[in-house]
C-alpha cells in the first residue's frame, strides 16, 4: 500500500505540472493533441473533442503533446504560431503549478495538523508535539566528536531550558542523551565541558524547539503560502550553500552534510515520511514540488527553463533558432541528465536505500 500511495503520489505530481501546460495551451487556442498518463506503449485512450487523453504502460510520469511544439507549423492553432509571451506563459504554466500544489498542500496541512515551526519555551497554546532540534554543531566540540548532525532530536526534552538545565547540572560527567535521527533512535554519551569556547556552549550545540502548530481554517491558507515562499528560499540558499561549497568559496556548518538524491532516493524518503504520518509525508511531497519547480526553471535545455531560454533569445532576435539546432541541443541535454540521474542512483541512492 505503501508503495502505491509514493507511486501515484509522484506520478500526481507529474501529472499536475503537465496539466498546468494544457490548461494554459487550451486558454490561448494552441491545439492538444494527446495528454497522457505514464509513458507509452498506450494503454488505453479515448478522444474528447480534439484531444486524445491517454493511459500508458510505463509509470514515470505524464506529457502533453501540444501542436506544432516541434516547430515547423505556424498556424493559427500552433505553439509556434502564438506571440512570445503567450508561448513563455504555457511554459510557465508547468512551473507555477508545482508552486500552486504545494502551497494547497501545505494549507492542507496546517489547518488539519498544523505546520512544523520554531516556537519559544513559553509558547504553549495549541501546539503539538513540541521538540528540542539541533540546528548547528561547533567544530570540535564534543557533540561533534560523538557524531551528533543537524537535524537531530533530542528525546525526552520539549523546551529548551529543560536541555540546557540538564547540561549545566552535569558539566565534566558523562551523560547519555537519546537521539532521535528520523525512524532512528539511539543513545549517543557525551562528557559536557567545564569551560567551553566563548558562545559555543558545554556540549557545543545550537538548538532551537520546535512543534506542530495548527491553523483556522482562514489562516490556513496565508500560511501555505507564506510557508511556500519560505521552502522555495531555503531550497535555493541550500542550492548557494551547496555550490559554494563544492568550489572552495566556503566550509558547511558542522554536522551538515550535502547529498544528491535521485527518484530512488525520493520514493525511499517518501516511503520513511509516510510511516511518521500523513502531515509529514504531505509537508515532504510539498517540499518536493518546491524542489521540482526550481529544478524545472533552470536553464537546461530539456527542461521547461531551456525551453524559456530559447524564446528569450527568439524575443531578442525577432525570429526563432533553427529547429534542428534547437532539437540537437535538447536531445545532448536530455541525454547527459539521464546519465547524471543514473549516476546519482548508483553513487547515492543505493547505498543509501540498501
Amino acid at each position: 500500500m505503501i508503495f502505491l500511495v509514493v507511486l501515484l503520489s509522484l506520478i500526481g505530481l507529474i501529472v499536475l505540472h503537465e496539466l498546468g501546460h494544457f490548461v494554459l495551451a487550451k486558454k490561448f487556442g494552441v491545439k492538444v493533441e494527446e495528454f497522457g498518463i505514464g509513458f507509452p506503449p498506450r494503454i488505453i485512450g479515448k478522444k474528447f473533442g480534439e484531444t486524445l487523453y491517454s493511459l500508458n504502460l510505463l509509470p514515470f510520469g505524464a506529457f502533453v503533446r501540444i501542436y506544432g511544439e516541434q516547430g515547423g507549423i505556424e498556424d493559427c492553432r500552433s505553439f509556434i504560431g502564438k506571440p512570445i509571451w503567450q508561448r513563455v506563459s504555457i511554459v510557465l504554466g508547468g512551473v507555477v503549478s508545482f508552486w500552486i500544489i504545494a502551497a494547497i498542500l501545505l494549507s492542507i496541512v496546517a489547518g488539519a495538523w498544523g505546520l512544523p515551526t520554531a516556537v519559544s519555551d513559553e509558547e504553549n497554546h495549541a501546539l503539538i508535539d513540541p521538540k528540542v532540534q539541533i540546528i548547528a554543531i561547533a567544530p570540535g566540540s564534543p557533540a561533534q566528536e560523538v557524531g551528533l548532525e543537524i537535524g537531530d532530536t533530542i528525546v525526552g526534552f520539549d523546551k529548551l531550558k529543560e536541555v540546557q538545565e540538564f547540561v549545566e547540572a552535569h558539566k565534566g560527567e558523562e551523560i547519555t542523551l537519546v537521539i532521535q535521527r528520523g525512524k532512528e533512535v539511539f543513545e549517543k554519551r557525551i562528557i559536557p565541558r567545564v569551560s567551553p569556547p566563548e558562545g559555543e556552549g558545554a556540549v557545543g550545540v545550537g538548538l532551537t524547539r520546535i512543534a506542530l502548530k495548527p491553523y483556522s481554517w482562514y489562516q490556513a491558507p496565508v500560511q501555505g503560502f507564506i510557508t511556500c515562499g519560505q521552502l522555495t528560499y531555503n531550497i535555493v540558499n541550500g542550492w548557494g550553500l551547496g555550490l559554494k561549497s563544492a568550489v572552495g568559496l566556503t566550509q558547511l556548518p558542522a554536522g551538515m552534510k550535502m547529498e544528491m538524491m535521485g527518484p530512488l532516493g525520493i520514493f525511499d524518503l517518501l516511503r520513511e515520511y509516510f510511516a511518521l504520518g500523513i502531515n509529514y509525508f504531505l509537508f515532504l511531497i510539498s517540499l518536493i514540488a518546491v524542489a521540482l519547480a526550481l529544478i524545472n526553471i533552470l536553464p537546461i535545455p530539456a527542461l521547461d527553463g531551456g525551453k524559456l531560454i530559447f524564446l528569450i533569445i527568439e524575443g531578442i532576435r525577432r525570429r526563432p533558432i533553427n529547429y534542428k539546432l534547437e532539437q540537437r541541443i535538447t536531445v545532448t541535454s536530455l541525454a547527459l541528465l539521464i546519465i547524471l540521474i543514473i549516476f546519482v542512483t548508483v553513487k547515492f541512492d543505493i547505498p543509501r536505500v540498501l
